[in-house]
């Protein structure tokens, strides 16, 4: 026989139902006898119906199940509460959300329930990563300029000597050689410029970025042959302020990018628009798309998607924006493309 929480209860009913969090009350049979507004509206659900009388593991991803039922055992078992489980929910929409869990022993006549109250804290794991990204990328763009400096010193001793030699003797070798030697050390000062950017070498002004993104994209005139691109470019009075050349630069490395991903025919859409005191610029493909995996290493130098890529690009891109108070992520699926979403301060 289901357990009915009935009207006469109005001060606890008034209590939960128009609490800031969302609140579950949970019976020894796993099933969501109540749920308020909140909780209807973290999950995205119209009405208590899509939720009441439902086991609650509906909403939880299939490998914590059981982990997430022995909790709630062990609270109507023992019943003490537990404070502060990091899990995660399943929206009506399949989107997932990171959430804070307390469980309490919720007493109803002579039942034991229990009592889950839940907090939405996806924002705050966003911009955990978001700095633990930061972090990483910092130090290994450190590691990064020490090596760089460590390597073109020899680098450039051997050069000297080379040219010096040339002067002696000719060989075709030597030319050969010449050539491969100042291939790496272009290398080397692009490691060192993404790795550490020298910022102080340009000032700081008011960019209109919409008219940028439309002259970086006039540069890839050849491409469009094959490749349809979307712009919608709105907001432009909202100008960003920052480096110009290392904002062009990190544009350039975007757009080219999507261009490299698209194997054939497909398509571009690049976006700008203004949302909440940040400028929001997409630029999205239809090409191969990238694993998660790989997602994790994008901005790291030296690692790239592509078979002769350094990687370098994707790191200016992702230093530039930081070094600006912006954020960036990448959201890709493999066979279908990629987006990656730039948000810079208006200030």
């Amino acid at each position: 026989m289901e357990l009915q929480i009935e009207s006469k209860y109005i001060d606890f009913h008034q209590l939960i139902e128009y609490s800031l969090n969302s609140i579950w009350i949970v019976g020894s049979e796993e099933k969501i006898l109540y749920s308020n507004r909140a909780c209807l509206k973290l999950l995205k659900l119209d009405s208590p119906e899509d939720i009441l009388y439902k086991n609650f593991c509906v909403f939880l991803p299939l490998d914590i199940h059981d982990s997430c039922k022995e909790q709630v055992k062990r609270v109507l078992k023992k019943q003490k509460k537990i404070e502060l489980i990091e899990s995660k929910m399943i929206r009506s929409d399949g989107g997932t959300i990171d959430v804070e869990v307390r469980i309490a022993p919720f007493y109803l006549e002579n039942k034991i329930l229990a009592q889950i109250i839940i907090q939405d804290i996806t924002d705050r794991k966003i911009t955990e990563r978001l700095l633990n990204d930061r972090e990483k990328l910092a130090s290994i763009g450190q590691i990064a300029a020490g090596i760089a400096h460590e390597i073109k010193n020899p680098l450039t001793s051997v050069k000297g000597f080379l040219q010096l030699l040339k002067e002696s003797q000719s060989h075709p070798y030597l030319d050969m050689m010449e050539s491969e030697l100042e291939k790496a050390l272009d290398t080397l000062q692009n490691l060192l410029q993404v790795s550490k950017p020298d910022l102080a070498d340009e000032s700081f002004v008011q960019i209109d970025l919409c008219k940028e993104l439309a002259s970086i994209l006039s540069l890839f005139q050849e491409k469009l042959y094959n490749v349809e691109v979307e712009m919608d470019l709105r907001d432009s009075e909202r100008k960003a302020n920052g480096k110009r050349n290392l904002f062009l630069k990190a544009f350039f490395n975007l757009i080219k990018n999507a261009f490299e991903s698209i194997q054939g025919k497909g398509k571009i859409r690049i976006e700008h628009y203004y949302k909440n005191g940040w400028i929001h610029i997409k630029v999205s493909d239809t090409g191969v798309g990238i694993s998660g995996d790989k997602l994790k290493m994008l901005g790291t130098p030296f690692f790239s998607t592509k078979s002769e890529g350094t990687g370098l690009g994707l790191t200016q891109v992702f230093t530039t924006i930081h070094e600006h108070g912006g954020n960036i992520r990448v959201q890709s699926i493999v066979g279908e493309g990629t987006t990656f979403h730039v948000q810079l301060p208006v200030k």
